[in-house]
């Protein structure tokens, strides 16, 4: 019996093998049989790779009897190689890595493959490009590793840290592995364009959120105005008929006469249709239910129905939108909404070519285009309500360069009071408004609130100390301002009004309002707020001085380019004219001691009158030492005065005189209509009343040239010029004419993408700089950019017979039961809407040719007025019904 042998077997898993430990158990003596040695140096490779340890792979590689049981290219139960294995260790131990990345070196300089892949199809670059440095990512690539290596899943290294979004912390090895990439002639995978389509969509998402939320905080646009709409893209979101050469079919335009284009409903329920429909309908954005449901209303009463029902529809329609925006004048977002949408109706009917000549006749138009009208005007009432409290403080107090002006003195007060007033900084006297009625507007900006409370509070402690030391505070507030540096001017800027400005643009070219319609209602504002400085300059004499005039052109130039960045027309700004003639006035007046030099500049003056040059002159505010007005040229001046007088007396009565007669002719036209029968003639009458007739236009100011395709025709439209003033003072509250274009299908024109999305800062920083160079210098003003959409204002969908059967359901309730006063009649339950149903969908319909539609028999019975308890059931439902087959 032999003995038995108790020693322990050799441990060949250490769990940390080291050189000596392994170079005994690799001795002859040790009594390892060859498999067992091929286990030991296989487990103590597996560690040196998994824990970086450099002495140890070292001696594995490096010795001859471990050397040669080394396989470099064996892998683990995940069929991760060795190479693989050292490199996902980077990262757990920051202090290894060095001794880590030589281990790597090591295996690549040994033999050790570096494109083997694991189970999942990973190389040793994929590995790296997540978890290693971009050393180790730069030492593969020169070294053999395959940049277009896919896993299982068809992912390269740049797929795996920039598929989606780059991995944090790997925005090196992203750009490093993509340089060289491209360097190998690739311009982009799959996965790069889908991570780069990612990222835009998710750059235009905040870019729209930004702005969102810029116009919100400006006009105060509620979050649920936005809706869900991308409307941000008009080029990649168009109908298709973008082109202005390329119109769609006529059939776009004019539906074929079947009640698949039409909605069907009873004159009694017209109150709630239009209750549901305009008066408790959410404005949203390029929402134009009501333009299409109103449209496809007006086709039913026009083809299947007599003219009354389209009178009743027309009349009562229009009503109720001017009732739903009259009521809520300042709420912007009802404002635009119903403008879009009234034109938008227009559009709609005088496009189709089955109605347009019915509603012609009976003045349905003119009544839609009064509604538009309206609608503008409030839309330029709420902005001069918004700009009135910022046109002192922002245009004409508002020092740009305020050290340029702080010497100077004027002759007409003591130079230490002066000073004294100045260095005090009291309040200025509030001016008297110019329209009273008009409420005092919110602040457009409110990041001046705290700077204008600091300065409130600066202010009163300076009136509070200047009774006891006046002398004192004058003479430290002198040092001081010469020991510091001038701050910039405090208070309302030109850029407060400019970023309103742009808030209001982006929401009206977001909206769809028409090109025409932004270029007018802005043509009508820079009127307004041209005859308001005129007058408030000439009006009052802090204004009537030349370092004032200067002030006041620098601050006027901010909106001149703000016009150009908005695209507006040339003839816009021209509104300002009398005003830069009145500034340039008063900037040269005293200095013309010759009369040669008089009559040279009083004849550059066009936009002003005698009177008001002789106003400036004799109000006019002299510095100390500044020249004066020669007498003979004042003599002139004088004399001019008079001329004009008479002239504006005899243009007076002439005007008088024509009044007269148009009155009379009026009054005979009038009689000699009242034989007439017919509603035709006075309805012709008052369409050629309406001051937005399209019909009169003159070349010179016709509206079309906004739509030409030659940007120089284009640029020289000019708004229709204000009556000529006789007197001092400009009217601010004439309004310009509103023209809309002579084809209707141009009302379907939509602003393409917004141009101003510069920063709010970008005007500001020149602002100080002088503007005279900039407003020669600034490019070629054209218009909007605009794109045809017709098919994109009349996609509306199933939900617009929420709002028109919402009348139904509002008048009857739950139940569809009808009853008469006397009790004669009473149906209750579900019997009268089986009938109606069964009118509507069940009835045998025979199409006749009648009025040249196609009309169903049963309609005569709706057009003879139904009884009112049966008005319900001897009419077909309310909503849209389609012809059967």
């Amino acid at each position: 019996m032999s003995a038995i042998d108790l020693s322990p077997e050799p441990d060949l898993h250490p769990l940390y093998p080291t050189p000596a430990h392994v170079s005994a158990l690799l001795e002859p003596s040790s009594g390892l049989s060859p498999p067992q040695r091929s286990e030991l140096v296989s487990h103590a490779l597996s560690r040196a790779t998994a824990f970086g340890d450099l002495s140890l792979l070292t001696f594995l590689l490096g010795d001859r009897s471990a050397s040669q049981l080394v396989d470099l290219q064996s892998t683990d139960e995940d069929g991760l190689s060795a190479l693989s294995a050292t490199i996902t260790g980077f990262g757990a131990e920051s202090e290894r890595d060095v001794e880590r990345e030589e281990c790597v070196r090591l295996l690549v300089a040994e033999g050790a493959d570096v494109g083997a892949e694991d189970g999942c199809g990973w190389t040793a670059l994929h590995h790296a490009a997540l978890r290693a440095p971009p050393t180790v990512v730069a030492f593969l690539l020169t070294h053999g590793a395959s940049l277009f290596a896919t896993t299982r899943r068809g992912l390269t290294p740049l797929d795996i840290v920039a598929a989606h979004t780059t991995v944090p912390g790997r925005e090196d090895v992203a750009l490093l592995l993509a340089e060289a990439m491209r360097s190998q002639g690739w311009q982009g995978g799959r996965m790069d364009a889908r991570r780069k389509a990612v990222e835009a969509r998710m750059a235009k998402r905040a870019r729209r959120r930004r702005v969102q939320d810029d116009v919100g905080r400006a006009l105060a646009i509620s979050p649920r105005w936005w809706g869900d709409a991308e409307v941000w893209d008009d080029d990649e979101s168009s109908d298709g008929s973008d082109d202005e050469g390329e119109d769609p079919d006529e059939r776009v335009y004019t539906p074929p006469p079947d009640y698949g284009t039409m909605l069907v409903f009873a004159p009694p329920s017209l109150p709630y249709i239009f209750h549901s429909l305009i008066t408790d309908f959410a404005p949203a954005l390029r929402n134009a239910e009501p333009a299409n449901a109103l449209y496809m209303l007006a086709r039913f009463a026009c083809l299947a129905c007599d003219n009354t029902w389209l009178e009743d529809l027309i009349i009562g329609a229009t009503d109720a939108i001017e009732d739903a925006f009259f009521n809520r004048s300042e709420d912007l977002e009802c404002l635009v909404f119903w403008l879009y949408n009234t034109t938008a109706w227009l559009h709609l009917m005088r496009c189709d070519n089955a109605i347009s000549e019915t509603c012609e006749v009976l003045g349905s138009f003119v009544l839609i285009e009064e509604v538009i009208n309206s609608v503008f005007v409030f839309i330029i009432r709420y902005v001069e309500r918004r700009i009135d409290g910022l046109l002192d403080s922002a245009l004409l107090d508002h020092a740009a360069l305020p050290t340029e002006f702080d010497n100077v003195q004027f002759e007409d007060e003591w130079s230490l009071f002066r000073s004294f007033k100045k260095k005090s900084a009291t309040p200025s006297q509030p001016h008297t408004p110019t329209r009273p009625t008009t409420p005092p507007p919110q602040p457009v900006s409110p990041r001046n609130n705290f700077a204008s409370l600091r300065n409130t509070f600066s202010r009163t402690r300076a009136g509070s100390a200047a009774p006891t030391t006046p002398l004192q505070s004058l003479f430290a507030a002198e040092q001081s301002q010469q020991q510091n540096q001038p701050s910039p001017p405090a208070g309302p800027r030109p850029a407060d009004i400019t970023d309103f400005f742009d808030a209001l643009q982006t929401l009206l070219t977001l909206s769809g309002i028409n090109p025409a319609l932004i270029t007018q209602m802005w043509s009508q504002v820079i009127y307004w707020i041209a005859c308001e400085l005129f007058n408030r300059i000439l009006s009052r004499k802090k204004y009537l001085c030349r370092s004032r005039a200067v002030q006041i052109g620098m601050n006027l130039g901010a909106l001149e380019e703000w016009a150009a960045r908005a695209n507006l027309p040339r003839g816009v700004v021209q509104h300002l004219a009398p005003v830069r003639d009145l500034l340039n006035w008063l900037q040269c007046l005293s200095s013309i001691s010759e009369f040669t030099a008089l009559i040279t500049t009083v004849q550059t003056m066009r936009h002003l009158n005698p009177l008001q040059m002789r106003r400036a002159v004799r109000d006019y505010r002299y510095e100390v030492n500044e020249g004066r007005m020669d007498d003979e040229c004042a003599q002139y001046l004088a004399q001019l005065q008079k001329d004009w007088e008479r002239h504006r007396v005899k243009m007076g009565v002439e005007a008088l005189r024509k009044e007269m007669s148009e009155r009379e002719r009026e009054d005979s036209d009038s009689v000699s209509l009242l034989g007439d029968s017919g509603s035709a003639p006075k309805l012709a009458s008052s369409a050629s009343s309406l001051s937005i007739s399209t019909t009169d236009l003159t070349p010179h100011n016709s509206i079309d040239l906004l739509f030409a395709h030659d940007s120089a025709a284009a640029d020289g439209w000019t708004p229709t010029r204000p009556p000529e003033i006789l007197g001092e003072l400009l009217d601010s509250r004439h309004m310009l004419p509103l023209l809309l274009p002579s084809d209707p299908r141009l009302l379907a024109a939509a602003p393409k993408r917004p141009a101003i999305w510069t920063a709010k800062g970008s005007d500001r920083q020149h602002e100080a700089d002088s503007r005279a160079s900039s407003r020669a210098s600034r490019r070629a003003a054209g218009v909007i950019p605009w794109r045809s959409a017709p098919k994109a204002v009349r996609d509306v969908g199933a939900d617009v017979l929420t709002y028109v059967d919402g009348g139904r359901w509002a008048r009857y309730g739950p139940t569809y039961g009808y009853a008469e006063a006397d009790g004669e009649m009473e149906m209750e339950g579900d019997e009268s809407f089986d009938e109606a149903h069964a009118l509507g969908h069940d009835a045998d319909i025979t199409l006749t040719a009648e009025d040249g539609g196609l009309v169903p028999e049963y309609v005569a019975g709706l057009t003879a007025k139904p009884h009112r308890a049966r008005s319900a059931a001897a009419s077909p439902a309310v909503g849209a019904v389609d012809l059967p087959s």
